[in-house]
C-alpha cells in the first residue's frame, strides 16, 4: 500500500472512530502530549537511573510506569488469575493485538520481553524498551538464534520472568494463530514452567475493539491515533494455564499454550475445532473467579489531575 493509500485509510478509520463518539480533539492532543511526555521520562529514567537500580528496583520502576501510561490513555485493565506462586523459572507466552501488550503486561507483572530487532528503531519506546532489558532477536540471522536462546535461558535461570508473543505477528484480536513452536526451545533449556495469558481489547458491550489493534497496513501512527481517539479503553489480561515442560516437545508446549489461549478468548483453536486445553497434558488451566482483579481508571475531565490506579476485589 503506498503513503497516500495508507494515509487515506487512516483517515477514514479515524472519522469512523468520530461517527462512534471519539473524543475532541483538543482532549486528544492533550493526551498525545502527556504520553510523550511520559515516554520521554521513561527514557530518562532508563538512561539515567537504570544502571544503578537493582533488579528489583527496575522491576518496581517498570510496574509503576505502566500503570501511569494506562491512565493517561484511559485504559482500564481486568486481571483474571494471578501468577502461579513460586520461583521456578517461568516464561510467560500471550497472544500479541496492540503495542500497548508489553504495558499491560508489565503492569500486571514486569518481564523481560523478546521482541524482533526492528522495534530497536521505534522513536523513543526503541531506546526505551532496550534499557528495559528486551532480548532482541535478528530474524535476517538464522546464526543469531543461539545467541538469542541462550540469552533467554540465562535469564530465565537468574530468576528473571521472561515474556514472548509466539504468534510471530499481531492480530486484530478475532483469531489466535499458530505459536512458532521453536520459540518455546529456552524454556526447555531452563527447565521453566510456562505460563499462558490471553490479551483482548473489548467495547463496552463485550466485542472485539478493533481500534486498540495493531495490524496490517495501519502504521504505528495510525494506531497512536485511534487509540487517542477512544474516550476509554478496556483490556481483559487472563492467566489461563501453566504448562509443566517436563518429558515434552516444544512443538506440545506450543500446542499446548496456543489452544489455552483460544479457549480463554473463545476462540476457535488455530487448526482445530473441538475441545478444551484441559485435556492437553501439562496444561493446567487457571480458575479466575476467586481472584479476579479489575485495575480502573476514575472518570475525570480533560485537564483535570491525573486519575488514580485503585485495585478493588471482585
Amino acid at each position: 500500500m503506498t503513503n497516500q493509500g495508507r494515509t487515506r485509510s487512516g483517515n477514514t478509520l479515524l472519522r469512523d472512530a468520530a461517527r462512534k463518539g471519539s473524543t475532541p480533539g483538543f482532549v486528544r492532543l492533550y493526551r498525545l502530549t502527556r504520553l510523550l511526555l511520559h515516554l520521554v521520562y521513561g527514557c530518562y529514567r532508563v538512561g539515567v537511573l537504570f544502571p544503578f537500580f537493582s533488579w528489583k528496583q527496575r522491576v518496581a520502576a517498570i510496574k509503576r510506569w505502566s500503570r501511569q501510561l494506562l491512565r493517561i490513555l484511559h485504559l482500564r485493565l481486568t486481571v483474571h488469575g494471578s501468577l502461579p506462586s513460586g520461583h521456578a523459572p517461568t516464561m510467560i507466552v500471550s497472544n500479541h493485538v496492540s503495542w500497548l501488550d508489553i504495558w499491560v503486561l508489565d503492569s500486571v507483572v514486569p518481564v523481560r520481553f523478546v521482541a524482533k530487532s526492528d522495534i530497536r528503531r521505534w522513536p523513543l519506546v526503541g531506546f526505551l524498551v532496550s534499557g528495559a532489558g528486551t532480548i532482541f532477536i535478528e530474524r535476517s540471522k538464522l546464526q543469531d538464534t543461539a545467541r538469542t536462546n541462550r540469552a533467554i535461558v540465562e535469564a530465565l535461570t537468574r530468576g528473571e520472568h521472561v515474556a514472548m508473543f509466539p504468534e510471530g505477528a499481531t492480530t486484530d484480536g478475532t483469531e489466535v494463530k499458530p505459536f512458532h513452536a521453536s520459540l518455546f526451545q529456552p524454556a526447555l533449556g531452563a527447565g521453566a514452567r510456562v505460563v499462558v495469558v490471553a490479551l483482548r481489547y473489548v467495547n463496552p458491550d463485550g466485542s472485539v475493539n478493533l481500534d486498540a489493534s495493531y495490524v496490517g497496513e495501519r502504521s504505528l501512527w495510525e494506531s497512536v491515533r485511534l487509540i487517542l481517539a477512544q474516550r476509554s479503553l478496556h483490556a481483559e489480561l487472563t492467566f489461563a494455564a501453566t504448562i509443566d515442560v517436563s518429558g515434552k516437545t516444544r512443538r506440545d508446549i506450543a500446542r499446548a499454550a496456543e489452544c489455552a489461549t483460544a479457549d480463554a478468548l473463545q476462540l476457535p483453536r488455530p487448526g482445530r475445532k473441538t475441545g478444551t486445553a484441559a485435556d492437553l497434558p501439562g496444561a493446567t488451566p487457571s480458575t479466575f473467579s476467586p481472584t479476579d482483579t479489575r485495575y480502573r481508571v476514575r472518570p475525570r475531565s480533560a485537564l483535570a489531575p491525573g486519575p488514580v490506579l485503585t485495585s478493588d476485589r471482585r
